[in-house]
């Protein structure tokens, strides 16, 4: 896997101070995408709907919704 570009505005842009601590958003060289957010799979699990589930190796990640809205943007159509 590699990382082929930064999707959205980097967390320096969007005010973080920490590199280290700050949600993500990128696409890799195969057109899938990697997030880094808050892991949270306890917390939604319970909450996620009869027809969806988590994989052995899955994790429910959150991100703040101005990241994802601010990268819209680029995000390919398909």
């Amino acid at each position: 896997m590699h990382i082929d570009r930064r999707i959205g505005p980097s967390p320096r842009e969007r005010g973080c101070q920490s590199g280290a601590t700050c949600p993500d958003l990128f696409e890799l060289a195969d057109g899938n995408f990697a997030v880094i957010g808050a892991e949270a799979t306890a917390a939604l699990i319970g909450s996620l709907p009869a027809d969806a589930g988590v994989g052995g190796d899955e994790r429910i990640v959150v991100i703040p919704r101005e990241l994802l809205v601010r990268a819209k943007a680029e995000i390919p159509d398909l």
